[in-house]
């Protein structure tokens, strides 16, 4: 690819009188007042929604919201930093003598439509005439039946190539690392550091060679720009040499270099998805060349560097295919560079912190100003004592905010998968896909109630996506006619039906699950427009699909899910307790929103019919147990990493605290232990925290922290999987804030190490609130709520069943009712009211 005259005479313009030119920033971007060229201040105007802009020019890391080391990254999983667009993902490993920038692009994934194996959607080949009934037919007889044998009856089979895990499935791939080498490197640098600022989401590297000279690299992956950006400086004119290459991690590829921008393009070898990536490189003072497909940059005083990538991906059913990439990447690349680069980054930070600054948590903490996070991370004790140890915690919880902001935007193409959008390997652990019994939902966990719900809309177009295809697999392989459905795992093309590993294949309630975040994003904003035109109608093709499949259990003539599966572990049985209380939820929130929207009034009849039938899947044992299946078979000395019959505590709200089911949930969560993999122990930080037990729920925080993060604070399965991060971060939240059941109750799980003094603000609640709270000794001081819907706020905490003040917004005082503790306070949409114990 070429500049035009044009464009080479407006960057050349740019460059040499900083003037800024009339390319239409992004929608929602800031737009600085005047002229910044590179290397002096812009002075952004405001940022959307009235926030203040940040300051232009050189950003110091904020105070407790940053990741910094004394060495570079050797370590792709452990130890480089990620920064991301929602589309785009970068790992900095910030290397002296080589710099490697390791790249991907969200939608870049082999199998599909097109694919080399073939695709069907994980269907079945052929059809199976009455093979599911007479899975049914056996479990009824026999009472269970071996994974493996109602694998060989009802799975795909799989491949045992590292091409997918069935024909066509595909896998998450790595686009390439941009890679630049610096002549004469100092061996040994003094004064270095690496860090990643999570308020302002810019990475930066900084160090002096034996001259004295202090070079710094500052990136950032910009949302508006649909770009990387980064900069290199020195502390003194003409030092900055330096060649350049992509190294394209897919074979076939082609690179160019011309007019200081390199071109990487492609299609892969499986399925023909287009791919192009292009650098450009923007000089002041030195000179640059091209050769071989690299540029060299020779004693510049400073270099710009911007990047962009794309596919031919849709998520279109049934093609997945869409327009070519490359007037994108060059609009989007050409856009950026002919900027100066304060007006882009400024942009990106007040984009960044539109979403970012809405939460402030303070626990105590107090961020040691010398210990890099490694160390800090590495010393970490869960001191009750130590504001260090809360420090790392208040840091966890900011950087899940942060890795959401960064792998999932509205417009993004793919919500974020098993390892956001960060990826390193063409064959990455579970093919870095969608797993529905409980990754996938994990990752968004913190998205409503972390105030974060724009990260969201992704998500919500996958599982609409998944339409089209889930009703053909739901008239083959169930002989509906109406609803749809997905199992196990899913890709970007739609893939709604079955492998065959045995334990991890069959699990058609997932969509009921998918769903259940729609709702919850409904119950978060109160937006009827969404819940009429986005979720409901996805909703209710999911239970006219379990009307259609409830199967009568003869042992008690209820209603159940038969085949079902306890994820990964135990035998094939009707009604295991994750399948009946998912359905559960289901069906009473389609009902639920089928009555708010009005509509549907035969449809709601029958859901509530069947309700009165289903079996809820709540029984309690001989142990006092919350059993796992519906045959009192719980083993007490079983300490299996997935807890999926506590599904009806956390996410759902079948189970309310203080019940004689909240009781037997612990008894099985305590004989489950506190160990498991680092999203497993992410879950168990938000049960302990619905059962009203602030204290286990730090103790889970804490055994995450230490044994189940790695030293960039990425959270490990092993291997790497992002789930944990933000199972955790909605975990803190949920010690801080619960709503499921009715009222708005804060602190609600405030663990004794948190409760000498702290703050929270802009933590969300069901019903259209925003919630701030201040407290000592474990009681609030001041509750804030602002009601984005109006509607009645009821707030519950033991301190508000004494003299209570209500004030709103200016100061007029607010008549509400109490009782036991909770506060009735009627609110207005817009307007913010403080409640004063």
């Amino acid at each position: 690819m070429t500049l035009s005259r044009r464009q080479a005479l407006a960057l050349s313009s740019v460059l040499a009188t900083g003037a800024v030119l009339p390319t239409a920033l992004p929608a929602g971007a800031a737009v600085p007042s005047g002229p910044a060229p590179d290397g002096t201040s812009a002075v952004p105007a405001p940022a959307p929604d009235g926030a203040a802009a940040p300051p232009a020019g050189p950003v110091p890391p904020a105070e407790g919201h940053t990741l910094w080391y004394d060495r570079p990254a050797t370590n792709w999983e452990r130890e480089a930093l990620p920064l991301g667009s929602g589309d785009l993902g970068v790992k900095v490993f910030g290397g002296v003598a080589t710099e490697q920038l390791q790249l991907n692009e969200k939608s870049l994934w082999t199998g599909g439509p097109g694919s080399k194996e073939g695709y069907d959607h994980g269907n079945w080949p052929a059809p199976r005439p009455g093979a599911l009934d007479e899975v049914r037919r056996i479990i009824d007889a026999q009472g269970s039946m071996d994974p493996d044998e109602v694998s060989r009856r009802l799975g795909n089979p799989t491949y045992s190539t590292p091409a997918g895990i069935v024909p066509g499935f595909g896998n998450y791939q790595n686009f390439g690392s941009l890679v630049l080498d610096f002549p004469g490197a100092p061996a040994a640098p003094q004064a270095y550091r690496r860090h990643l600022d999570l308020n302002n989401a810019l990475a930066g590297v900084s160090y002096r060679d034996a001259a004295g000279i202090t070079f710094t690299r500052e990136y950032f992956a910009s949302h508006p720009a649909r770009a990387v950006v980064g900069r290199l400086t020195a502390d003194r004119p003409g030092q900055i040499s330096f060649t350049l290459r992509i190294d394209p991690a897919q074979p076939g590829a082609t690179t160019t270099a011309k007019d200081g921008r390199i071109t990487v393009k492609g299609a892969l070898a499986d399925n023909g998805l287009r791919y192009e990536g292009q650098v450009q490189v923007v000089t002041r003072g030195g000179t640059r060349t091209e050769s071989g497909g690299r540029i060299t940059v020779t004693g510049a005083d400073s270099a710009v560097l911007v990047l962009s990538a794309g596919t031919d991906y849709a998520d279109r059913h049934p093609t997945y295919r869409g327009a070519d990439p490359h007037g994108r990447v060059e609009s989007a690349v050409t856009r950026a560079a002919a900027q100066p680069y304060e007006r882009v980054r400024a942009a990106h930070i007040a984009d960044h912190r539109r979403l970012y600054d809405r939460v402030r948590l303070d626990i105590g903490q107090r961020m040691p100003a010398d210990v890099p996070t490694d160390k800090l991370l590495a010393g970490y004790k869960a001191d009750p004592k130590s504001p260090a140890d809360r420090a790392l915690e208040t840091l966890f919880f900011r950087y899940g905010r942060y890795l959401l902001i960064a792998s999932s935007r509205p417009g993004s193409l793919l919500p974020a998968n098993l390892q956001g959008v960060w990826n390193n390997s063409n064959t990455p652990p579970w093919n870095a896909d969608y797993h529905t019994n409980i990754n996938i939902q994990m990752n968004y966990w913190p998205a409503e109630i972390a105030n974060l719900a724009e990260t969201a809309e992704p998500y919500h177009a996958l599982v609409d996506a998944l339409r089209p295809p889930g009703r053909r697999t739901a008239r083959e392989m169930f002989g509906t006619p109406e609803g749809w459905v997905v199992h196990q795992n899913t890709n970007p093309y739609g893939y709604t039906g079955v492998h065959d590993w045995s334990t991890s294949f069959w699990m058609p309630e997932a969509n009921g699950w998918l769903v259940q975040q729609m709702y919850e994003h409904y119950l978060f904003g109160r937006d009827r427009t969404y819940l009429r035109t986005r979720a409901y109608p996805v909703m209710k093709e999911a239970a006219r699909f379990w009307l259609a499949n409830l199967h009568t259990d003869p042992r008690d003539g209820t209603l159940v899910v038969s085949p079902s599966y306890s994820p990964e572990q135990g035998e094939f049985t009707a009604g295991a307790s994750i399948s009946q209380q998912i359905v559960f939820d289901l069906l009473t929130n389609t009902a639920e929103a089928s009555e708010v929207l009005g509509i549907d009034r035969e449809l709601r009849s029958q859901l509530k019919e069947t309700l009165r039938k289903l079996d809820p899947g709540l029984r309690i044992g001989k142990w006092g147990q919350l059993q796992e299946w519906k045959t009192d078979v719980d083993d007490p000395a079983n300490t299996h990493r997935h807890v999926s019959h506590l599904f009806a505590l956390h996410p759902g709200r079948q189970i309310e605290p203080g019940t004689k089911f909240a009781e037997a949930a612990k008894v099985s969560l305590t004989a489950r232990g506190d160990g498991g993999t680092g999203w497993s122990k992410a879950w168990k930080i938000n049960f302990w925290a619905l059962l009203g037990d602030g204290d286990h729920a730090a103790k889970m925080l804490g055994e995450q922290l230490k044994s189940s993060t790695l030293p960039n604070l990425w959270d490990t399965h092993p291997p790497f999987q992002i789930d944990g991060n933000f199972g955790a971060t909605a975990g803190i939240a949920e010690m801080l804030l619960q709503s499921r059941h009715g009222t708005v109750q804060v602190l609600p799980a405030l663990p004794s190490a948190w409760a000498a003094k702290g703050s929270y603000d802009g933590l969300r609640a069901r019903g259209g609130f925003t919630v701030g709270v201040d407290w000592q000794e474990g009681r609030p001081t001041e509750i804030r709520i602002t009601s984005t819907a109006g509607g009645t706020a009821k707030v519950r905490h033991p301190a508000l069943a004494g003299r209570v003040k209500v004030v709103r917004g200016g100061g007029g005082s607010v008549t509400y009712a109490a009782k036991d503790g909770v506060l009735v306070v009627p609110t207005r949409a817009g307007e913010t009211y403080r409640i004063r114990p």
